[in-house]
């Protein structure tokens, strides 16, 4: 078991490497299509984009079992959000990376016939349901801290009302005490994300690549550019969260 562990880890890391070289090339063409670049050398760029990605497929071969080991031990979660949306996020990611692997098997020609239009929506489909669900999870989780944290400074809070309740008596409306609010809340928020790069890499991660289903299933349109560049800033921080397990967001 523990060399199949390491064997896992050390395909994930490949596997993001080409990851972050797939959405490099998918932005390194966009850019240079759009400077007017030679045809033949944006067609060389998209030629090696695809074979990364076939490429990063092969790797992921066996990630279902992965996903769907790591839904059973989320199961048994003491907080039910976190059980539910981390439960249905695998589950999510099972799904997706049993069509990844028939398309691998469709474009490396092991198996005929395969329609790679359906089951590439398919795949994207479920990718967007589980990056739903981490960014809930991720929403949770802040919630909980800036919670936690609100707790912890109950009497500068107390003071930081009162200060407030003295600016809305001195303008006479609600606008300023809005303000006040609204800034005690960014700063809280700052703090708790700054106090805790776990949460933060994994909230950037996530809405880096909620783009890219979005982009591919027609629900909101952006460029190849854009996709690249949003695959590539998720791919450096995974690459982190191998490289650092610390960084890597816990349970």
């Amino acid at each position: 078991m523990d060399s199949w562990v390491r064997f896992n880890v050390q395909s994930q890391a490949k596997e993001r490497l080409f990851r972050a070289g797939q959405y490099a090339c998918t932005f390194l063409g966009h850019m240079l299509q759009r400077n007017g670049a030679s045809a033949e050398l944006v067609a060389r760029i998209k030629q090696l984009e695809a074979h990364l990605s076939l490429g990063r497929k092969l790797f992921r071969l066996g990630n279902s079992v992965d996903s769907l080991e790591a839904a059973k031990r989320a199961i048994h979660l003491s907080d039910i959000v976190l059980r539910f949306c981390i439960t249905v996020s695998h589950l999510n990611r099972v799904m997706y990376f049993a069509c990844d692997n028939i398309l691998w098997a469709g474009r490396s020609g092991l198996v005929r016939h395969v329609d790679q239009d359906k089951w590439g929506q398919r795949s994207f489909r479920y990718y967007l349901f589980a990056l739903i669900m981490n960014l809930s999870r991720d929403a949770y989780e802040l919630k909980l801290l800036m919670e936690h944290e609100t707790c912890g400074k109950r009497q500068k809070s107390a003071l930081v009302v009162e200060r407030g309740d003295e600016d809305r008596e001195a303008v006479h409306g609600s606008m300023r005490e809005l303000m006040l609010r609204l800034q005690i809340q960014l700063r809280l928020l700052c703090h708790v994300l700054r106090s805790n790069p776990p949460l933060l890499l994994d909230i950037v991660k996530n809405a880096c690549d909620i783009f890219i289903p979005l982009d591919k299933l027609g629900l909101y349109r952006t460029n190849a550019g854009f996709v690249g560049l949003c695959g590539l800033t998720s791919s450096v921080l995974s690459i982190l969260t191998i490289l650092h397990p610390w960084l890597k967001l816990k349970p």
